[in-house]
This record gives C-alpha cells, sequence and structure tokens, in this order.
C-alpha cells in the first residue's frame, strides 16, 4: 500500500520591463514535507497562490516524488530545513530536486532555514566524518543551483559549495523583535560560550548595553557544567544570545549560574530551535522568563517560547535572487 503526502507549492508569473521589451519570468515554490507552514507563510508574503505536487511512501520506507506540473525552464526554490528528521529531511530535499532537475527545471535553489549537520562542519578527533561537507557534496550532486540559509552554525560551510551561497542572518528580526518588547534598559547581553561571542558582539552593539561570557565545560552530548562568568550582570537584565539549542542544556545551566550571580532578569534569544521533550521541559524549569526564536524549524515550541516569523526575511531573499538583486541590505537592522 502506498501513502500519499501532501506538499504544498506556489507559482507567480513575474513580468520585468527593461525598455520597450517585456518579459515574463516564471516562479514556482515547492516545500517538503518538513515544515509547509513556514512555506505558507512565504507564499502569503509573495503574495501568491498555492499549487500542489505528491510525496509518495512506499511500506519499506523509500520516498518518490511527483511533480504535478510543467517546471520546463522555471525558476526553482525547494523550501525545506533539514532538522528532525534530519535524514529523512535531507532525503527528501535531494530526490525533490532530481525530480526538478529531470523536469528540466532551469535553477534551483535548496532554501534550508536550517541546515542539519553544521555541529559536524570540521574533524576534532580522528576517524570522523566532515559531514557538513557530506551533504554540501549531496546537494550539489543531485543539481542545486543555489542554496539560501540563514544563521548556519559555522559560517566556513559556505565554503564546502561550489555553487552560490546566500547566507542570511536572523539578527535584524530577533533584535527588532527586542525592542519593541522594551529590552534594552538595564541590559547586559551575555554569550552562553566562547564560540558565541561573535553573535553576542553584534546584539550587544545594536541594543547598546555591554557584554559579557560565560565559560563551559561539555561534559557529553545533552550535558555541560559553567565554569566562571566574565563580566557583571549583577543587578542586570541578561539576554543570552545563541545561534542554536536543541537540549537547552547550555542555556539553563547558564541562566542557573547568572541568576546565583545576581542577574535581575533573564532572557534567552537564539535563531533555531530544535525543542524535543528535553528541551521543552529544561527551558520550562530554568530561571529563563522567555525564549526568543524564529520559526526556522517546526521545533520551535514549548512554554516560555516567543516565535517570530523569518518568513518575511526569507521571502524577500527568494524575490531578490529571482530578480538578481543583492541581498546584502538584509542583514541591515532596523
Amino acid at each position: 500500500m502506498r501513502h500519499f503526502c501532501f506538499f504544498a507549492g506556489v507559482f507567480v508569473t513575474i513580468r520585468k520591463v527593461s525598455g520597450n521589451t517585456m518579459a515574463t519570468q516564471e516562479l514556482k515554490i515547492f516545500s517538503g514535507t518538513t515544515h509547509p507552514q513556514l512555506a505558507e507563510e512565504i507564499a502569503a508574503y509573495l503574495g501568491v497562490g498555492l499549487s500542489s505536487a505528491d510525496v509518495t511512501k512506499f511500506p519499506d520506507g523509500e520516498t518518490f516524488v511527483r511533480i504535478n506540473e510543467n517546471i520546463r525552464g522555471r525558476d526553482i526554490f525547494l523550501i525545506q530545513p533539514t532538522c528532525q528528521p534530519t535524514n529523512e529531511s535531507i532525503m527528501e530535499l535531494l530526490i525533490m530536486t532530481d525530480a526538478a532537475r529531470r523536469a528540466s527545471a532551469e535553477r534551483i535553489t535548496a532554501v534550508m532555514p536550517f541546515f542539519g549537520y553544521a555541529r559536524q562542519d570540521r574533524k576534532d578527533e580522528p576517524r570522523v566524518p566532515i559531514t557538513a561537507k557530506l551533504v554540501a557534496n549531496l546537494l550539489v550532486a543531485a543539481g542545486v543551483s543555489r542554496v539560501l540559509t540563514m544563521d548556519l552554525h559555522a559560517g566556513q560551510i559556505q565554503g564546502f559549495f561550489d555553487i552560490p551561497v546566500d547566507h542570511l542572518y536572523a539578527a535584524p528580526v530577533l533584535i527588532g523583535h527586542l525592542k519593541a518588547k522594551g529590552l534594552g534598559d538595564n541590559l547586559v547581553v551575555v554569550s552562553p560560550d566562547v564560540g558565541g561571542m561573535k553573535m553576542a558582539y553584534s546584539y550587544s552593539k545594536e541594543l547598546k548595553c555591554p557584554l559579557a561570557i560565560v565559560a563551559k565545560n561539555r561534559v557529553s552530548a545533552t550535558e555541560v557544567e559553567v565554569v566562571s562568568v566574565i563580566g557583571e550582570v549583577e543587578g542586570k537584565d541578561v539576554l543570552l544570545v545563541d545561534d542554536m539549542t536543541e537540549t537547552a542544556g547550555t542555556l539553563k545551566e547558564a541562566a542557573e549560574v547568572l541568576k546565583e550571580k545576581g542577574a535581575k532578569r533573564i532572557f534567552a534569544a537564539v535563531s533555531h530551535a530544535l525543542l524535543e521533550e528535553m528541551g521543552q521541559r529544561r527551558i520550562a524549569e530554568s530561571p529563563i522568563e522567555e525564549l526568543f526564536t524564529t520559526n526556522s524549524t517546526p521545533l520551535a515550541k514549548g512554554e516560555k517560547v516567543d516565535v517570530v516569523s523569518v518568513a518575511g526575511l526569507l521571502g524577500e531573499g527568494i524575490r531578490r535572487i529571482h530578480h538578481n538583486e543583492s541581498v546584502t541590505s538584509l542583514f541591515d537592522i532596523s
């Protein structure tokens, strides 16, 4: 027996005028099954209607994609964050790409709001893979022409591709939301580890507040221990900033130590929240009053979690790529 799942796509005809010549370009956006809600929000931003295609799952778990409309010569955007179930999400994106390539699409852009395996970006011990590079190779081999992604765990992953990569940042969206919430007075931005200093600095600079850092030691994949806090947090409101959280171990431990050091109120802002049961429970039990994050994955949910949409950011990126315009201004924080 074969099971059919729906995945959404959008179709829009855009007319460009150059002198006395009017050219018609066709843009199609398809969403995999991982996060169709975000794809619908992006479609709404672009002001287009939805079209459809089918995904077939065989009894043995194999995925088969069938595109139900003509895409010959079209500009294709495939929206698929490669989060849990990670391997299935990646494989589905590869098969969608292959289907689009074999249907003679002109250009295929993989829109990956969250890039799975980004933490495996180097050999940090003997006989281990660099899986982020493997995923990049697979995408290119499948036929992806361009990648649009957001807040890579390691920026150098862009160099793993031999195709253009547009790397957007959630900071403009999240900082705008924080300002609207009135955060900024009596605030200190804190990086929960050394690796996040660059991101934390950009937040502190824009919010015009001091910067501090929590030094930690990772015990295991799900457990960390805080060694010390560098910076003044006593009597201050604190904003923990990180690129992603999954088990929330780092955020919870950092928040507890900051509370012991005299922090008044504690908030957190992360670009990607992949919160399964453990992560949701830890956030709920932690001193963190509110976790601000984006809808880059469908796992951004739970008690104390405030989700901000990046559909406009990604939608504008898609529009500019389609028109061959610069995306640099999307980095600006307003």
